[in-house]
């Protein structure tokens, strides 16, 4: 009698698929509203000193045949430090690497993205403020003598080895500057502020993003939006999207008025100052049940059911930008400001 194997006949092992590190074609081709990024620093809007400083910058690597140095971007959300950083690759015509600071949590991610880089390309790491400390260290000698330090071992026969790296440049991005330590700071040559942008500035990006959508937008219907978009070009951009989808129902898309922009916004309770209706919410609080101040942080909160963080960080930086609220060492009061576009709003 034949001895037959306990695994003969069954099925061979199941492998895995293995990822392909090159972009499919589907991939390359990117979402459709990546086009309303700019490529070239001529074509970004706004932002006039940032733009010349990088440009000179970029002139002169390019005049030595050198890599750009490290750059450190700083500001708001929504004010474009991503696509500066796309920019930047397109003008340096190199590769731009893309990450962020929490997917980088263990040493070999960070490791994995600094041996496979390419002479002079571009590695963009959004909010870089929430690196670890171990992904800091590593990034130290890369960024200063492009070279990354590894340990072999462990124990009594660990060893380390440094790998000599290509020259590089690490583009940061971080909406809170005073979060990164010393010495990553320091390291960066070319550290910039990206500021709200004017009221002329948010017309030309919202009348360009008009046009890349195919929308036919009225010269008040894009001072309106752009009126109302806190300075800030994804808000421009997100609400001309909800513009164009209340034109879209309505078979409008031909020519957008001032008042179907009115109707739009103000079906997402968005006013002519930009306020939504949490911000205004935090402003009748304190109008209607506290005179109008001083109030704690943690009053606030409790009376309208938000996290004190979220209210701090998301809701108070506006206002206080506007003049409508005002922090002081017994709590948040009200200005004669807000107490007026709180009547208009009752008014309206």
């Amino acid at each position: 009698m034949a001895i037959v194997s306990s695994n003969a006949g069954a099925a061979s092992p199941r492998r895995e698929p293995v990822l392909d590190a090159q972009p499919s074609p589907e991939e390359s081709s990117g979402r459709p509203d990546d086009g309303l990024r700019p490529k070239r620093l001529d074509d970004y809007i706004g932002q006039a000193e940032l733009k010349q400083v990088l440009g000179i910058a970029v002139q002169a690597a390019l005049g030595r045949g050198e890599a750009l140095d490290h750059v450190l971007l700083y500001g708001p959300p929504g004010l474009g430090k991503t696509t500066m950083a796309l920019v930047l690759a397109e003008e340096l015509g190199v590769t731009c690497r893309i990450t962020s600071a929490p997917a980088l949590e263990r040493p070999r991610d960070i490791v994995g993205l600094l041996v496979n880089v390419q002479p002079r390309d571009l590695l963009f790491i959004d909010e870089i403020h929430r690196l670890n400390r171990v992904a800091e260290e590593l990034l130290y000698p890369a960024m200063e003598d492009r070279r990354l330090d590894l340990t072999v071992g462990k124990g009594s026969t660990a060893r380390t080895r440094s790998l000599e790296l290509p020259p590089f440049t690490l583009v940061g991005a971080t909406t809170k500057a005073g979060s990164l330590s010393s010495p990553l700071r320091d390291r960066f040559g070319l550290i910039q502020r990206l500021e709200f942008y004017g009221q002329e500035d948010l017309e030309a990006i919202v009348s360009r993003t008009a046009d890349l959508l195919k929308v036919s937008l009225s010269a008040a219907a894009c001072r309106r939006i752009a009126g109302c978009c806190r300075g800030t070009p994804r808000i421009a951009n997100r609400l001309l999207r909800r513009v164009r989808d209340v034109a879209c129902v309505q078979g409008r898309q031909d020519q957008i008025d001032e008042g179907l922009v009115t109707q739009a916004l103000s079906l997402h309770r968005v006013d002519h100052r930009g306020l939504d209706a949490g911000d205004r919410r935090l402003l009748a609080q304190l109008d209607q049940h506290h005179g109008g101040g001083p109030v704690g942080l943690d009053t606030l909160a409790a009376a309208l059911g938000e996290d004190p963080t979220t209210l701090e960080s998301v809701v108070e930086p506006f206002l206080l930008q506007q003049g409508l609220l005002v922090r002081t060492p017994r709590g948040r009061m009200l200005t004669d400001a807000a107490r007026d576009h709180l009547r208009e709003q009752e008014a309206a």
